[in-house]
This record gives C-alpha cells, structure tokens and sequence, in this order.
C-alpha cells in the first residue's frame, strides 16, 4: 500500500517538506508504539519534523550507498545496520564491476558506516525497534537502493510494520518499495522525477553536526519516553 498526493510542487527546505510530510502521516501521531527512523543524512531534518508532529520518539537509522569506482553517485548498491547488503546487479552487469571491488567498496563504506554510528548517537543506544511500528524517513527516493536495504535491516529487528515516508519520489520507486514495506507515504510523486535535489529550493548538505543536534532536540521534551 502506498498513498500520494498530486500535483508536485517543490519545497523550500527538508524542515518544510517534514511538515507537509508529517501532515500525511496523521493515522501514526501520539501512539506509544511508533518510533521515526531519519536516514543520515539528508533525511534527519525531514525526520525531526515528522517525529515532532507525531509526538513520536526520533532515532538515526545508518545505511550507506556503495557507489560505483569514478562514479560515486551512481549506485551499485548500499549496506545498512545489521549486516544488510543490498546489490544493484542491472548497474554491476552494466559497468562490469568485479566482485573484488564490490568488496572493497563494502569495507570501506562499514568503516563510515560504524564511524557514524558512534558519532551520531554520543554513546545512547539506540532505541528499542521490536514490537513498535517504525517509520523509515529520507529526503526524497531516486532509485531507493538505500530505503530498500533500510527496510530489509529494520525487518530484521521485528518491529510490528515498516512504513517507508518520504516527501518526494519516483513514481517506480515508490511502487517497487511498497512490496517490501507495509505501507508507503510519498507526498509527491512527479511524472517526471530526475534527481531529489531538484525539488528543493535549499538541498544544501546536512552535516553530522546536523545530525547530532536533530536527535539532541527531539530526546529533550521526550527523554523518558526514550
């Protein structure tokens, strides 16, 4: 199941587009059960605002892209917390990427990966999931190799329902997504998508100090639900 709302229009920045986001998203605000899961970077921001709405706790869910040698922004696949790796073999058979440099890109993004994961959190653990309806939230979905390894890491650590919830998308993608979630939210779905950024008027790059503060202000009205 996935729901969008036409016609496509472009926000001022990612806080703007997490409170139209948020707006979608009003059958999961004040329950107990749900938590927000922001995707670092870009999709903290975005997660600050829906966890904000929603009266819901906001944690950082870390998935890295593995992006092709020459070509970082051309996904070949992406790893995530737990182990998860997914491949993108149609781009591995188109650029004849050998599995040795798979490898080695798949070290390299672990060690950012884990990096991350210590920064971002100054030592809180990471909250609970099993049992709580978790709500994976990025800036926007391209050909959504990241969401997809998020997604197959989450159902690993048995929440009760994975929802997918992003302000913009590709129409496919959001399609293809919504068979290995339970359900997807995509406030906008352009017939003709090109690249995420391009429907923001600010998609400056978040920081990890950016992301530090996101998960900082949501704990401190909210600690003990924590």
């Amino acid at each position: 199941m996935f729901h969008d709302i036409a016609p496509a229009i472009r926000f001022a920045n990612r806080r703007e587009a997490g409170r139209i986001l948020a707006g979608r998203l009003g059958a999961y605000a004040v329950r107990s059960d749900v938590l927000v899961l922001g995707l670092p970077r870009g999709g903290m921001p975005v997660a600050l605002e829906v966890a904000t709405a929603l009266g819901a706790p906001l944690d950082v869910f870390v998935v890295r892209k593995l992006g092709v040698p020459l070509q970082p922004e051309l996904a070949m696949g992406a790893i995530a917390s737990g182990g998860i790796r997914i491949l993108n073999d149609d781009v591995i058979r188109l650029c004849r990427i050998p599995n040795h440099t798979i490898e080695h890109v798949a070290r390299l993004e672990q060690q950012e990966l884990e990096r991350r994961e210590r920064a971002y959190r100054d030592g809180r653990p990471a909250l609970a999931i099993a049992g709580r309806v978790a709500i994976l939230v990025d800036d926007g979905l391209a050909t959504g190799s990241t969401m997809r390894a998020a997604v197959a890491a989450v159902r690993r650590l048995r929440p009760s329902r994975v929802v997918v919830a992003v302000p913009v998308g590709a129409r496919d993608t959001c399609e293809e997504l919504a068979a290995i979630a339970d359900e997807v939210v995509c406030a906008e779905m352009p017939d003709r998508f090109g690249a995420v950024g391009a429907w923001y008027e600010d998609f400056s790059q978040t920081t990890d100090d950016e992301v530090r503060a996101a998960l900082q202000e949501a704990a401190e009205p909210r600690g003990a639900q924590s």
